[in-house]
């Protein structure tokens, strides 16, 4: 007996390419949080001071903002894989080189300090891209829902965003500053190897036709301005870049500057490593949380409740409070952070077509950047110049603003209204028949 010409056979799961992809998401995010935390604390070992901190925070996330927007488009020209891989060795050496420079030399000065960790930053941007680029395609391959996946992707990326300091303070005090740099070469070259040796669907280029004509120069501006017509034809796609672009911005000071002047101050690395921890554990168990029961309620309201509370639980550190409160509302915020990413990412793999998706990740990332390099150096002068107290109620007063900017983004209830389940591989079927869909419409994308 022969199946109807309507059936298709089962196609089989395939989980590997899912979890290359999160592996290498998981080391290359926890070497970049180690060096986040060892470099900085290397300048205040060396008497540079706050200030000098901030400009080693800053130094590391200045190439970020001049790359980003040119980082999506590199990842869809070149190809995801190929990017991923080629921006850890490059980190990798980068920070490698920190040691035996300082083993030839003798001692680094801030300038070869701030000059390597912009090196070793240079590509991340595209890494991270084409990262968060081949993730729907190998939930496809898994075949699983976005919004499980989603919730995964982002537990992970929150243990790699904490878990990375919160080792380096370890290894601050176990080994010393600079032998815990290899610790971060030795997670780069891994994330390197995990996504070379696996072949991850959507890996490659991923829409041979959409090709510019032109110069070089002109084909990148050509794909950045289709990455910009995206954002501003889209209202949910533009608010969805708002919340990422503003909660990063603002809080990045805090955990890159502010926490580490205040445990050096205290001689306890220990303690800023156990806080990252805690909030590490909050985010991860607040992303799975999303991803396993967050279709029970409507998503726009998730977003505006965690966005508004994960802010409101940071106001307690402006009082430099006792250890154990510190603990505490650290881990409330992470837990409370822990949907707005899964949430976010849902908005860009469902309204963005799949050709364009790195360079419009690559634009909201640059956004988030821009704001990284002022911030930091701005944490640091006035921590220098007011104290640490008035910093941190500044930046904390800035989390909890852009939290509430939540609550007036009218477009956001569209989450409400995106469908779950399987999206499509790259130039391939849609799984249940969901079609991406163009911005500014509400019609399936031509192919």
């Amino acid at each position: 007996m022969t199946a109807a010409p309507s059936e298709r056979p089962a196609v089989r799961p395939r989980r590997l390419p899912l979890l290359a992809v999160e592996a290498a998401t998981l080391l290359s995010g926890t070497a970049n949080g180690v060096t986040a935390v060892v470099l900085p604390w290397l300048v205040l070992e060396r008497g540079g001071g706050a200030a000098g901190a901030g400009l080693v925070a800053a130094g590391t996330a200045l190439p970020l903002v001049l790359t980003a927007v040119l980082a999506g488009v590199v990842v869809d020209r070149v190809g995801r894989r190929r990017v991923s891989v080629v921006s850890d060795v490059v980190s990798a050496a980068a920070v490698a080189a920190i040691p035996l420079l300082e083993l030839a030399t003798g001692g680094l000065g801030l300038g070869t300090v701030v000059a390597l960790a912009a090196l070793g930053a240079l590509l991340d941007p595209a890494g991270v891209t084409a990262r968060e680029a081949m993730l729907p395609e190998a939930a496809a391959a898994a075949r699983l829902p976005l919004s499980r996946v989603n919730g995964v992707h982002e537990a992970v990326w929150g243990s790699a965003f904490f878990i990375g300091p919160a080792i380096g303070g370890v290894l601050i005090g176990l080994v010393g500053t600079v032998p815990a740099l290899w610790a971060t070469t030795v997670a780069f070259g891994l994330s390197a190897v995990v996504v070379a040796l696996v072949r991850v669907p959507g890996g490659g280029r991923p829409d041979p036709r959409a090709e510019s004509s032109g110069s070089a120069v002109r084909r990148v501006l050509t794909d950045t301005a289709e990455g910009i017509a995206v954002l501003r034809n889209d209202r949910l796609v533009r608010c969805a870049a708002l919340v990422a672009v503003l909660v990063s911005a603002t809080y990045l000071p805090i955990s890159a500057v502010l926490l580490p002047v205040l445990f050096e101050e205290q001689g306890a690395p220990g303690r800023l490593g156990l806080l990252l921890l805690v909030m590490s554990g909050g985010w991860v168990l607040g992303s799975l949380l999303q991803g396993a029961l967050g279709h029970r309620l409507p998503r726009s309201l998730v977003l505006r409740v965690a966005t508004v509370g994960a802010s409101v639980a940071l106001v307690p550190f402006v009082a430099l409070p006792p250890y154990p409160v510190l603990l505490g509302c650290g881990a409330l915020a992470g837990l409370l952070f822990g949907p707005i990413n899964p949430l976010v990412n849902l908005a860009f793999q469902r309204r963005v077509p799949p050709h364009l998706r790195g360079r419009v990740l690559g634009i909201v990332a640059s956004g988030a950047y821009a704001a990284g390099p002022a911030g930091h150096v701005a944490a640091g002068v006035l921590v220098d110049t007011t104290g640490l107290r008035t910093a941190f109620a500044v930046f904390v007063g800035a989390v909890v603003l852009a939290g509430l900017s939540v609550l007036v983004m009218r477009p956001l209830r569209e989450l409400d209204d995106l469908p779950d389940g399987e999206v499509l591989p790259v130039n391939g079927p849609v799984p249940g028949g969901i079609e991406p869909v163009l911005p500014g419409s509400r019609e399936p994308a031509a192919r």
